[in-house]
């Protein structure tokens, strides 16, 4: 199970930082990912994380904002969002693949706004 937690509504320039809390699976042993879809789009990648957490990779879009982090003894991935943009409103999404199956969290919802 993945539950996101940590959207809300934030000005442009803000900051927000982001929760999946993971269950339910030996989440040290997985890549985990950050997805977000805005309305009238499909859902985009944002920033991958290997297993241990020394390897991740971002969008452009996000690159030099957003930071993707993990701490495998609270199970949890996290993403840091600075110089958050009105383009970056969306429902955030936590993402894994176990043996084949991707599982999904429920989604948080990022609203930049001034």
């Amino acid at each position: 199970q993945l539950v996101e937690s940590g959207g809300g509504l934030v000005q442009p320039g803000g900051s927000l930082r982001l929760s999946c809390a993971a269950s339910g699976f030996a989440f040290r042993n997985y890549a985990m990912n950050w997805y977000r879809q805005a309305p009238g789009k499909e859902r985009e990648l944002v920033a991958v994380i290997n297993s241990a957490g020394g390897s991740t990779m971002n969008a452009d879009s996000v690159k030099g904002r957003f930071t993707i982090s993990r701490d495998n003894d609270k199970k949890t991935l996290y993403l840091q969002m600075n110089s958050l943009k009105p383009e970056d409103t969306a429902v955030y999404f936590c993402n894994t693949r176990v043996a084949g199956i991707n599982y999904w969290g429920q989604g948080t919802q990022v609203t930049v706004s001034s």
